[in-house]
């Protein structure tokens, strides 16, 4: 178990770093459009809606990467006055209640809205209309991922209430 926890850390690390840096490409096209507008005056046709897009995009794909850093928001002020081994359960049924509903229905709704998409050729409105399917398949991407990160942080909880019980047992 310890191992697939890990592995999943790693392909959730390595995505992780590799999503983070394209912050600068979208700063760089805001800069674009912001030049654009100062000194053309007028905004660029696709800026926006490519700045848009990409920072949706890039807020869901770190996600996976945030939950696996601890950055998500988590009562941890009550939990760590707990034993490991009531943080593991409460862990493990905070993830039953909460979670399982939640990518149950990203997955399920992420995928519908994606295939309609992709099916109809939706576009954004304007000049440019840029196809959408792309940004509405990162949700299905996005939550697949935190899927995984999901199932590591179960799978340490199991391990911790599994040490815990083989402590018990010893004493």
């Amino acid at each position: 178990m310890h191992a697939i926890a890990k592995a999943i850390d790693a392909v959730n690390e390595l995505f992780g770093r590799i999503i983070a840096p394209l912050i600068a490409v979208m700063t760089l096209i805001v800069l674009y459009d912001i030049a654009s507008r100062f000194f053309l005056g007028r905004p660029s046709d696709w800026a926006f809606d490519v700045t848009k897009m990409l920072f949706g995009a890039h807020f869901m794909l770190m996600a996976a990467y945030g939950l696996k850093h601890h950055a998500h928001v988590e009562v941890d002020v009550l939990k760590r006055l707990l034993s490991l081994k009531r943080q593991a359960v409460l862990t493990l049924v905070g993830y039953l209640i909460f979670f399982v509903p939640f990518i149950w229905m990203m997955l399920k709704y992420g995928w519908l809205f994606f295939d309609r998409s992709f099916s109809r050729g939706e576009t954004t409105y304007g000049m440019v209309a840029l196809p959408v399917y792309p940004i509405k398949g990162v949700i299905v991407l996005a939550a697949a991922l935190i899927l995984l990160q999901a199932i590591a942080i179960v799978l340490r909880a199991v391990i911790t209430l599994r040490e815990e019980r083989s402590h018990e047992l010893e004493s």
